[in-house]
């Protein structure tokens, strides 16, 4: 048989035109990133930047633009620029060869201030909504932690080139890496961080991590971070970190706090003490789920402060930043590079970034609305649904996103996710029974 083509599932099929554009999420977008902007001008003249066409407020209009009406490329986004207004900015006539040279100089940092400016909006913005539930588990966590968090690294690729100047780079030359942390109860991105190196480990970000995290954070790790001098930092910190223990690990049992068939939970010591690693006082909770067994630990050592079901249920949510990371990549395009230039690939890293939190903050607007968790919202299926929303908006028969997407009749644009199966009740017990 002959050999499959390998397949990068990150790059899909693209778009070869733009979709419509809307003028209430055009307003929406304006309302949100205005003050954000207004706050980096005297930023940008501190860079030494004239007030030139393509300027901070139009490179955020031109890539937003480029982002939710998914625009294929640059060429198409010169085009649209000189016949439209894009957001907040009027219909300029520029040439490709400007934008695409914008692009790669154009400092990429400005872009992850107005981000880390607009985080503060859509984080008050959640505290305002208080009809979507929140999982049980991380209900009770909150009880006892400030701050519930998951950090995780991911590689990019540059597979697929939108501009000129990539086309002399190799094909699929690898762009490098970021590392995110994401807040487990908002949903919303805290940090992002890029490393140049795409094989850079996660141990790379560490230094930085242990600067952001403070005391009453719980931290869910991948096991990347499974490194005991940084788990002994955190501790030093009073960062509680939740993470799975490895094969072949070196465990001795200080304590039996529960046993049974189908959860343990132990006090354990971890580490053999070998050279300068440090061992680790620890629990570790194995739950038994049909014929595998799943193997935690964490540095929370009293099990009514996180019994072990919850510790459990707290690391499946884990997942949810791999899920981020599926829709800026796949969904929003960070797969697909616009520029060569180191500087523009960490310019479309913040842009992307900027645009999910948006993204989520839709969601979650609709979550409320509907009085449902976010766990059930698709955050594709509503920028796939953007589309229709337009279609909508120009016929007079919708003017809100969110009503329009928690409208009954319009349930079949999938924005709701089906229940597959009955979630079972969490068990809080620190030492769940017998069973």
């Amino acid at each position: 048989m002959p050999k499959r083509t390998k397949r990068n599932p990150d790059h899909v099929q693209r778009h070869n035109t733009p979709t419509l554009d809307n003028q209430a999420i055009a307003n929406q977008l304006e309302a949100l990133l205005t003050p954000a902007l207004a706050n980096q001008q005297k930023y940008y003249k501190q860079l030494g930047l004239r007030d030139r066409v393509l300027n901070l407020s139009l490179m955020v209009a031109a890539v937003l633009t480029l982002l939710w009406r998914q625009v294929p490329g640059v060429q198409e986004l010169t085009r649209l620029l000189a016949r439209e207004d894009l957001l907040w900015c009027r219909a300029t006539r520029i040439t490709q060869q400007s934008l695409s040279e914008r692009f790669l100089v154009f400092p990429a940092e400005l872009f992850e201030r107005v981000f880390k400016d607009l985080l503060p909006q859509l984080q008050h913005n959640w505290q305002q909504r208080t009809q979507r539930p929140l999982p049980d588990s991380v209900k009770f966590a909150r009880t006892k932690f400030e701050r519930i968090w998951i950090a995780d690294g991911s590689t990019l690729e540059a597979l697929f080139r939108k501009l000129e100047s990539l086309e002399d780079m190799k094909t699929g030359q690898l762009a490098g890496k970021i590392c995110t942390v994401i807040d487990l109860v908002t949903r919303l991105p805290v940090e992002v961080w890029f490393h140049t190196n795409p094989a850079a480990s996660e141990t790379n970000f560490e230094a930085a991590l242990l600067n952001l995290l403070t005391a009453k954070t719980l931290i869910l790790l991948d096991r990347g971070f499974y490194h005991f001098q940084f788990l002994q930092q955190l501790i030093n910190q009073e960062v509680d970190f939740i993470t799975r223990l490895k094969a072949k690990a070196s465990i001795k049992v200080l304590k039996v706090l529960t046993y049974d068939y189908s959860v343990k939970d132990q006090l354990i010591k971890l580490g053999t003490g070998r050279g300068d690693a440090p061992v680790l006082t620890l629990r570790l909770i194995e739950i038994k789920l049909g014929k595998t067994t799943y193997s935690y630990i964490t540095s929370v050592l009293d099990p009514a402060i996180l019994p072990p079901y919850v510790v459990a249920d707290l690391y499946r949510r884990r997942w949810r930043i791999e899920e981020a990371f599926h829709t800026v990549k796949r969904l929003l395009g960070l797969s697909y590079l616009w520029t060569g230039s180191i500087n523009g690939v960490k310019l479309q890293v913040w842009a992307t970034w900027l645009f999910y939190a948006v993204l989520v903050d839709l969601g979650d607007a609709i979550a409320d609305e509907l009085s449902l968790p976010f766990d059930q919202i698709s955050l594709e299926m509503i920028y796939r649904g953007l589309y229709h929303f337009s279609v909508a908006y120009d016929k007079g028969k919708a003017d809100d996103p969110v009503k329009y997407f928690a409208a009954k009749e319009n349930q079949d644009l999938g924005v709701v996710k089906s229940i597959r199966k009955p979630v079972s009740k969490l068990d809080f017990s620190p030492f769940p029974a017998s069973s």
